[in-house]
């Protein structure tokens, strides 16, 4: 007998998220689901019973392409932490009502690390309650922390973008005949992959960032003026990528030092980094005596569309059908995951892994990618990264600019 399927996307969005909502949707149509219902604004929304048809918004191929080229999460999203339901049972009686009602029979949520935590969550309760519903992850992050998968769908893309506009950035800094300093921040709270990505800039026309900052070393204020002494007294312009995760060696956020942006979220991350470019262009400006400025990359990592990958695309269209296949497999508390096979020629394939081993978890940029003074990545980096950037999906263009698709009514 044919089910129903839901779908929810949750935390931050990416240039992709919304292709692995089109893979979801129409690989359950393919395996016959009467209605594919989304959850509007994530388990949160869903709590409430904000739920719409899925059928009543994309009912043709043009809806579906606009949505693989649409940024942001097309559903809406939260960030909404479920309790322990041996403490509090109360939210999954109602998910499960709601799971009746709608005569659901698999659940598939599009996030990164929190949301891996929700449907681990809902699987273990699934199974105390003896519920055959399935329940699915569909990995998404920019940040590609993301456990049980060689990258995540979304990375590829910001990668893209931020290796793009540093290159243009490296070609504005070199206008004027003048030394100075330039600190692009780029987002990353505790990893970073999307800082590495900047060292992408670099090839036959651009030399690329002359320092990238990581999370994954502790900031030393000394050794990083000296060595942008050395830089400076060499060349005239000097680019530095810095994570805005990057730490001293007390442990403090460096944006913590131009700011008191200490809000928490619902899983007790950091909502709001900020300042970490300003703080070292400050620093090199007074340290040094050099003309400085400092570049804030922002939310703009995660919502250019228009520079997205579609090899990040296709991939992320993929996990959204395998999580799909997984479900009337009969599979439950997994995340389908990407496994590489080859660098060159680039060939991946998708698979299942145990949900509970991915969720509240986080993959650091090995130790081996980065250069031994903890100031750039290296070769094995660019190996990992550049096939993930390739390739482009032309956005349909009307009146001058981009087309997007939005949920009705």
């Amino acid at each position: 007998m044919a089910y129903n399927l839901l779908v929810g996307q949750s935390g931050g969005p990416t240039a992709v998220i919304n292709s692995s909502l089109a893979g979801v949707f129409e690989s359950a149509r393919a395996f016959g689901a009467p209605h594919v219902y989304g959850m509007q604004y994530g388990i949160e929304g869903l709590l409430e019973g904000r739920i719409v048809d899925l059928n009543d918004q994309l009912g043709d191929k043009m809806a579906i392409e606009l949505l693989k080229r649409t940024p942001s999460s097309f559903l809406g999203s939260c960030r909404h932490k479920l309790p322990d339901f041996a403490v509090n049972d109360k939210p999954y009686k109602t998910l499960f009502e709601l799971f009746k009602q709608y005569s659901i029979g698999a659940v598939l949520y599009i996030g990164g690390n929190d949301s891996m935590d929700t449907i681990a969550k809902l699987a273990a309760y699934g199974a105390a309650v003896n519920s055959e519903i399935r329940f699915i992850g569909v990995p998404k992050t920019i940040d590609n922390d993301l456990m049980g998968t060689d990258h995540t769908p979304g990375y590829g893309s910001a990668a893209k973008y931020i290796a793009t506009i540093l290159k243009e950035v490296i070609c504005d800094s070199g206008v004027y005949d003048l030394r100075s300093v330039t600190v692009a921040e780029i987002m990353g709270r505790h990893t970073g992959w999307l800082a590495g990505a900047a060292s992408l800039a670099a090839g036959s026309d651009s030399a690329g960032p002359d320092i990238i900052l990581l999370p994954e070393r502790t900031f030393d204020e000394e050794v990083f003026l000296k060595r942008v002494a050395a830089l400076t007294a060499d060349k005239k312009n000097v680019i530095i990528a810095a994570s805005e995760g990057v730490k001293n060696k007390d442990g403090v956020f460096l944006c913590d030092l131009v700011s008191t942006a200490g809000q928490l979220d619902a899983f007790g991350h950091k909502a709001i980094l900020s300042g970490t470019s300003r703080y070292l262009a400050d620093l090199i400006r007074v340290r040094l005596g050099c003309k400085t400025r400092a570049i804030e990359f922002s939310t703009l990592q995660r919502c250019a569309s228009h520079l997205a990958s579609r090899t990040d695309i296709t991939e992320a269209y993929q996990v959204g059908g395998a999580a799909v296949e997984a479900a009337f497999a009969g599979q439950t508390g997994k995340m389908c995951g990407i496994v590489r096979l080859s660098d060159t020629p680039y060939r991946t394939e998708t698979t299942t892994v145990d949900v509970a081993a991915v969720a509240n978890q986080e993959k650091c940029v090995p130790a081996d990618w980065i250069t031994p003074d903890g100031m750039h990545v290296n070769e094995k980096f660019e190996t990992y990264a550049r096939p993930l950037i390739q390739a482009e999906l032309t956005p349909i263009y009307i009146n001058g600019v981009p087309q997007h698709i939005h949920l009705q009514g």
